[in-house]
């Protein structure tokens, strides 16, 4: 007893020195606008696209254009989502530009290819592009400037960057794979032959294909506009050349080439959904989140079951905050891997009991105070919404008892031993990325995009990586009946931005990658803020730990890549030897990590002086600008 509340006290004090303490990196200012995103030059795009009079909305495509156009985190032919605070209507929309199975991705098809998940990479693990459409879309109903005022950063980095060592190092990583696919080989291996055939670091890579397609949907617009149509169809021309004209009949040709399933009608028949986000009310805050398509209600039913603790008092980082907010953290988690689907296809998903006040109270019920619970398995909402489980018999079989001992697969990214090279750092880096974008009227927007990170299979000569979110399905319906793969149908993904609104006003904006981790690390900087002070710059550097008591949403073809592995947690390497020891005695598995989060970006919104708060972590190339 001495010990732990040694280990609260020495937490307590820890964080208050933490709330006083200079940060690595500077908060950022700014009055009229503020432009965050994962790469210095998609900054730098943000703020020239403010300062050629548009919003944040035009801004934020405009950042999205510039990392698609970077490769190592996303590329064009990915998947977009946001969240955006309307300052007209005083509501928050969510934008759902997540492409769907194209025909012919059914379970038997990968079954007989000796798949228990779709692959990871290559032209069978991709979704149709959802971005194009999604940008455009935005555009549209939300933003101010023209398709080629947007895009005249990206096209200019397309016509030749000097490309940044992390992403040319992951290209000569993954250059055996990239070799595979010849169009990928055509655009990204620069010195082929040669010792080293990546570009190197500050070389200018030019990438021609993609300045053709992105000039194509240009030149829509503008031949539109010459015609003396409106912006709206204007717009619309340069997303139909996308989806249904020549540069459709070239990625798909390029796609079936390698092996692909996408179709023209795939294509064609795809369109981006404006939807009503999900939110739930934490002590007086009101947090927005991405319908059940993402892994966003996670964090929503975390909070929700938390309120039930006054975790304050706990202390930042104690053994007993990190033991709470882990159970709590992995009885969402067991939830979402079970309940989570898309909500346009059959079955529906039962969200208004998995986030009800009162099954979240009946889920804190559970959590052992002195121990980890390894056989936390998904709950019961359909009491809390008026209606009889459909799969309690499914449940009742699985038990939830499955066998600890074989839960044995350590993702690549928890790993005992950590190094600047190692591949938990690469893992953590790569895949996604967040933009966060707000303005002086009142605009806000958050974004997580992701798909087509490296290595990428581009499809035919579009200069345009393919998605690889198909592994997010699943094959068995036992793991989850809602996620099933199915032709025309969204995976459930792990992309996640974040909104809060308190009083009816923002008040964070927030966004990160890394997989599976999002949520976890987007709940702890919210907590960090919320419960205990920090700004939101010290949010973003601090301390995080991550569990991986779920099954995850990426990685092998094998069930045994995916399963949880109950008690793993990864912690920081400051963690005190008391914190250590206590939660050894409790049945977790530790290791540890300089850095414990992905990059997280965020804009704090201060009222009473009328002006924004930037923050972005202290680690990755994640930048911002503000004015």
């Amino acid at each position: 007893m001495k010990q732990l509340i040694s280990s609260l006290f020495i937490s307590a004090a820890s964080v208050m020195s933490l709330s006083a303490q200079q940060t690595q990196k500077p908060i950022l200012y700014g009055h009229n606008w503020m432009a965050i995103t994962g790469k210095p030059l998609a900054a730098t795009a943000g703020a020239m696209t403010f300062q050629k009079g548009g919003n944040a909305v035009d801004a934020a495509c405009a950042m999205l254009a510039a990392t698609c156009t970077m490769w190592d985190t996303l590329s064009w032919g990915g998947e977009t989502q946001a969240l955006i605070y309307n300052p007209v209507t005083k509501k928050v929309i969510a934008i759902n530009a997540m492409g769907v199975a194209p025909t012919g991705a059914t379970v038997e098809f990968f079954k007989n290819k000796g798949y228990n998940f779709p692959p990871e990479y290559g032209p069978l693990a991709a979704t149709t592009p959802g971005t194009p459409g999604g940008l455009i879309y935005m555009l549209i109903n939300y933003g101010t400037l023209s398709l080629e005022e947007v895009l005249a950063p990206a096209m200019q980095m397309a016509a030749g960057y000097p490309i940044e060592a992390q992403a040319a190092n992951t290209i000569e990583h993954g250059k055996e794979q990239i070799k595979q696919w010849p169009y990928s080989k055509k655009v990204l291996l620069t010195h082929l032959g040669e010792k080293r055939e990546a570009p190197e670091a500050g070389e200018i890579f030019v990438q021609q294909d993609l300045l053709k397609t992105l000039s194509q949907m240009v030149e829509a617009e503008r031949k539109a506009l010459k015609q003396g149509k409106s912006r709206k169809e204007a717009l619309m021309a340069a997303y139909d050349r996308f989806y249904t004209g020549d540069i459709a009949r070239e990625f798909v040709r390029g796609s079936k080439e390698q092996g692909g399933l996408i179709t023209m009608e795939d294509l064609k028949n795809w369109r981006p959904i404006e939807e009503e986000p999900l939110t739930v009310n934490y002590k007086g805050i009101d947090v927005y989140k991405l319908k059940q398509w993402t892994q966003g209600p996670v964090m929503l039913q975390a909070l929700n079951i938390l309120e039930n603790f006054d975790l304050k008092a706990m202390g930042y980082n104690s053994t007993k905050y990190i033991h709470t907010l882990y159970q709590a953290m992995n009885l969402a988690f067991a939830d979402r891997d079970f309940y989570y689907g898309d909500p346009y296809s059959k079955p529906i998903e039962p969200m208004k009991g998995l986030l009800s006040k009162d099954y979240a109270k009946q889920r804190a019920g559970l959590i052992h105070y002195d121990k980890n619970n390894p056989d936390i398995g998904p709950g019961n909402p359909y009491p809390f919404e008026g209606r009889v489980n459909p799969y309690i018999k499914l449940l009742k079989s699985r038990g939830y008892e499955l066998d600890t001992t074989k839960r044995n697969f350590a993702p690549a990214h928890d790993m005992t031993n950590y190094t600047p090279e190692s591949v938990y750092l690469e893992r953590l880096w790569l895949g996604t990325t967040s933009i966060e974008a707000a303005d002086k009227d009142g605009w806000v927007v958050s974004v997580t995009p992701s798909g087509g990170w490296l290595p990428a299979c581009i499809a035919g000569n579009t200069g345009i990586g393919m998605s690889q979110r198909m592994q997010s399905f699943v094959l068995d319906s036992t793991i989850n009946p809602f996620n099933v793969l199915a032709p025309g149908k969204r995976p459930r993904v792990t992309l996640s931005p974040s909104m809060a609104l308190k009083g009816g006003k923002p008040f964070l904006s927030f966004a990160v990658q890394g997989g599976d981790t999002q949520d976890q690390n987007l709940l702890q900087f919210f907590l960090n803020v919320t419960e205990f002070g920090m700004n939101v710059q010290q949010a973003t550097e601090a301390a995080n730990f991550n569990t991986n008591q779920l099954w995850l949403s990426l990685g092998g073809t094998k069930t045994a890549d995916r399963m949880p592995k109950p008690g793993q947690i990864l912690l920081d390497d400051h963690t005190t030897e008391a914190t250590r020891d206590e939660l050894k005695k409790m049945g977790y598995t530790l290791s540890f990590g300089a850095r414990t989060s992905g990059p997280i970006n965020a804009i704090y919104f201060d009222w009473k002086h009328g002006s924004f708060w930037g923050g972005s972590s202290n680690h990755g190339e994640d930048y911002g600008i503000g004015w």
